[in-house]
């Protein structure tokens, strides 16, 4: 981290704390060093850093643990205005966002999946089936966001993977929300998966549009 002038103070520890964000020194998921620490590689004092995270956690970039720590939970805050938006959206309406972003995802996955993608899809519906006969519909929702996150991740869009996955507690609660449904049997999930391993860009879509026309009935 690079040491910044002390006349800076404050706003001198946002952009400097932000850009660490930014680049992905501090990976989300990931505890940032401690205050003190901060401050000593900031040049600065703790007061000024503990105004900075209180900033940055205001954005939503942080979030402080009481005993705990503070973590990485975004990377800019666009993605948590987007993340604050669909928190406050009909699940009606995210159906009808993903008409959009699931068909390109399915689409470009079936045509530049890797081995791995198809692991990472493979793994997810195998906890999905376990979390289903369990009856966790935690872990069900969980497993469902997983191998979607895994189909568009599979498309190799950058965009389209943050986009996805800034939507990930938006569809973790709409699959929630359905309940008994969600444990309905279903082939879409496994024909999806087959018509990407098959590298089948029409079925891969066609089974998309049957997925989300089940979710809407189920709605």
């Amino acid at each position: 981290m690079r040491n910044v002038a002390r006349t800076s103070l404050v706003d001198a520890a946002i952009a400097e704390l932000r850009r660490e964000i930014a680049e992905g020194v501090w990976p989300v998921g990931t505890k940032i060093p401690s205050e003190s620490r901060l401050a000593e590689s900031l040049g600065m004092s703790r007061l000024s850093v503990r105004e900075a995270v209180r900033v940055l956690a205001h954005a939503g970039l942080l979030h402080t643990r009481q005993g705990d720590g503070t973590y990485v939970t975004a990377t800019d805050e666009s993605e948590v205005a987007l993340r604050r938006r669909l928190d406050k959206a009909a699940a009606m309406d995210i159906i009808d966002v993903r008409r959009g972003l699931d068909l390109v995802a399915a689409r470009l996955a079936a045509q530049r999946r890797t081995d791995d993608d198809l692991a990472a899809m493979r793994a997810a519906l195998a906890r999905r089936d376990a979390a289903a006969e369990a009856s966790d519909l935690d872990a069900f929702a969980d497993a469902d966001v997983d191998f979607h996150v895994s189909v568009a991740m599979a498309a190799h869009n950058a965009l389209l993977g943050d986009l996805y996955r800034s939507m990930s507690e938006a569809l973790h609660d709409s699959v929630r929300g359905q309940e008994e449904a969600a444990f309905e049997p279903d082939p879409w999930h496994a024909d999806l998966l087959e018509a990407i391993e098959n590298r089948d860009c029409t079925k891969a879509v066609a089974v998309s549009i049957a997925l989300l026309d089940k979710q809407e009935q189920d709605l």
